[in-house]
């Protein structure tokens, strides 16, 4: 199952995709929450209740996604949680020791949009950074969880670009600012039950492609702490909820470790795809012509 978060003339809803089309939630199952992350609070049954749904729905329930905007996935997670250096290769690339223990960071709702949208490179910096992550959510509470049974809190995956802004990532020990410039990442467009891929997301091609030219390419087998060993990790210090997100960190091929750098810039179309997840992709606009935009 595959679902999505969309915005049609200002209304927000959760749609889940049958065939080409995507099925309207609050019509095909007006008594569903409307938020993803609501949804994901009682996963289990909601996720019974979805299919069911999805398959009796009428062409009332069908979107029309001429109108339709992609929000980011889950629009209102407790936690965004993001590992760094945990591709063995992209960390030799940043000149990185391999971690003992994820390196993780938080991003926070501010510096994320949905498919499509625009990511805004800052006017202080040059140096926007694409990154391709897999995107694990989870749909279930745990805490002290076992690396065997730390899969069983996931509802499903996506596609994240963690895009940095690097000089400000360096600036301090802290990656935190350099992380979460304003509209600089993406997540969706949609949640991949499960069920639907291989367990953990493993052996999964995940790639970025910058104006068509392929500057990531790797394997999600590839990944120095897998799903189940980062959330059982993660799980020892605090509860993973329903609608919180763990983004898996990137490959090697990052614009920071080119020979010259290769920064993403006004004009660019960043393509992040990972295979049997989604692609993800996102127009570069500056920062003056976002604001000329929203004014």
């Amino acid at each position: 199952m595959r679902l999505a978060t969309l915005a049609v003339a200002g209304r927000t809803f959760v749609a889940a995709r049958k065939g080409d089309a995507y099925i309207d939630l609050t019509v095909a199952a007006p008594d569903l929450p409307a938020d993803l992350s609501l949804l994901l609070e009682d996963w289990v049954r909601t996720a019974a209740k979805v299919r069911i749904a999805v398959q009796a729905a009428s062409s009332a329930a069908v979107v029309d996604t001429a109108r339709a905007r992609f929000l980011p996935l889950v629009p209102n997670p407790g936690k965004v949680l993001c590992l760094g250096l945990n591709y063995l290769d992209h960390a030799a690339e940043s000149h990185f020791d391999k971690p003992e223990w994820p390196v993780v960071f938080a991003r926070f709702m501010s510096s994320i949009v949905g498919q499509n949208e625009p990511l805004v490179a800052p006017s202080v910096s040059a140096q926007f950074d694409y990154e391709a992550e897999l995107a694990v959510v989870i749909g279930k509470a745990g805490r002290a969880v076992s690396r065997e049974n730390a899969l069983d809190l996931v509802a499903g995956y996506s596609v994240f670009n963690d895009g940095s802004i690097r000089d400000y990532q360096f600036k301090s020990n802290q990656w935190t600012v350099g992380k979460n410039f304003d509209a600089t990442g993406a997540f969706g467009p949609e949640l991949v039950t499960a069920d639907e891929l291989p367990a953990g997301a493993a052996g999964l091609r995940i790639s970025t492609r910058l104006n068509g030219q392929v500057v990531q390419d790797a394997n999600t087998s590839d990944m120095i702490f897998g799903v189940a060993e980062t959330l059982s990790l993660l799980s020892e210090a605090m509860t993973l909820l329903p609608g919180d997100v763990v983004v898996m960190g990137t490959p090697s091929g990052v614009g920071l470790a080119r020979k010259p750098p290769l920064w993403m810039k006004a004009g660019d179309i960043c393509e992040v795809e990972i295979e049997g997840v989604g692609l993800l992709s996102n127009p570069v606009v500056s920062e003056a012509d976002a604001a000329r935009h929203a004014a």
